[in-house]
């Protein structure tokens, strides 16, 4: 389960301004396929590996792939964004202040 504090926001988004039926079913039906990583999946690993909060989640494919793009809030405060590649979960980038504080240990 994924809990977020008082002031945080849990929004998935689609970089489209506003997505059809037609547009979410297909990407259901990709995610059902296996061609899309479930989001669990996605946010199972990373707070295995990460400490923090899940502020924010996107899924955007900006001329490119489909990417998973997640705000974390760390425990020192800190803002990190991380990229992963929806199709096979691989994380591609992450980009903050501080990202190892919020690494856990092995």
């Amino acid at each position: 389960m994924y809990r977020t504090s008082c002031g945080a926001l849990l929004c998935i988004a689609l970089s489209a301004p506003a997505m059809s039926d037609e547009h979410w079913q297909r990407l259901h039906d990709d995610v059902r396929r296996g061609e899309v990583v479930e989001l669990p999946v996605i946010l199972d690993w990373l707070q295995a590996h990460y400490a923090g909060e899940i502020l924010e989640v996107e899924l955007e494919r900006d001329d490119g792939p489909l990417i998973y793009e997640i705000e974390m809030l760390g425990p020192q405060g800190q803002v990190v964004e991380f990229e992963f590649d929806a199709v096979n979960g691989e994380l591609i980038g992450m980009e903050g202040v501080n990202i190892n504080a919020m690494r856990k240990a092995p």
